[in-house]
């Protein structure tokens, strides 16, 4: 076991502290960073397609802290000092997904966001976006991911960007100002 996933196992992870640029300041602990005035940190979200062209999209558990129960992209995390984005995906796919994946590629290297409040927890990350292909079918982790199904591309787009009941997540839907329209995320739209 790594020292990331022991400190993920006992419930509490590490989150690095960037500056506007992305540049690495220092570490915190992720329980007591998100409040009200969160600062700004790394993450991830990634976008995983199947090879028929199908995109993963998961509904947050619902005893997440916050946005639980919300639709999202495939899946989102914080990177932990010294460990790679790319490794970090493979690490959350794995804890949420019980999958891999493979042809991880970089879509947007500086997506940074600050979202509104929910329950009092402010979410201010600076998220490179990322597409990669599955290589396996999902096993949910109850805990982490309430449902999970395979849609295409395009009924994604239009369904999050129509979307003014908050079914999906807030993160995901700012993302998709870079991601509509995207040769990588096209390419990955279809058929491998």
């Amino acid at each position: 076991m790594s020292a990331i996933d022991a400190i993920t196992t006992v419930g509490d992870e590490l989150i690095v502290l960037v500056d506007e640029n992305g540049t690495p300041t220092g570490t915190a602990s992720k329980r007591t960073s998100h409040h009200a005035d969160t600062p700004l940190h790394l993450a991830f979200s990634c976008y995983v397609f199947d090879d028929d062209g199908a995109f993963l999209v998961t509904r947050r558990a619902l005893g997440k802290t916050v946005w639980p129960g919300v639709w999202s992209n495939t899946v989102c995390g914080h990177p932990g000092p010294g460990e790679s984005i790319p490794d970090a995906i493979l690490r959350r796919l794995d804890y949420e997904l019980g999958m891999a994946a493979s042809d991880i590629e970089l879509a947007v290297a500086d997506h940074r966001y600050r979202a509104p409040a929910f329950r009092g927890v402010v979410e201010h990350e600076f998220c490179p976006v990322y597409v990669a292909r599955a290589a396996g079918q999902p096993r949910p982790n109850p805990v982490e991911v309430e449902a999970c199904a395979w849609m295409a591309w395009e009924t994604f787009v239009r369904s999050a960007l129509e979307d003014r009941a908050d079914d999906w997540s807030w993160w995901c839907k700012n993302q998709l100002r870079e991601l509509r329209g995207s040769a990588l995320v096209e390419c990955y739209a279809r058929p491998a």
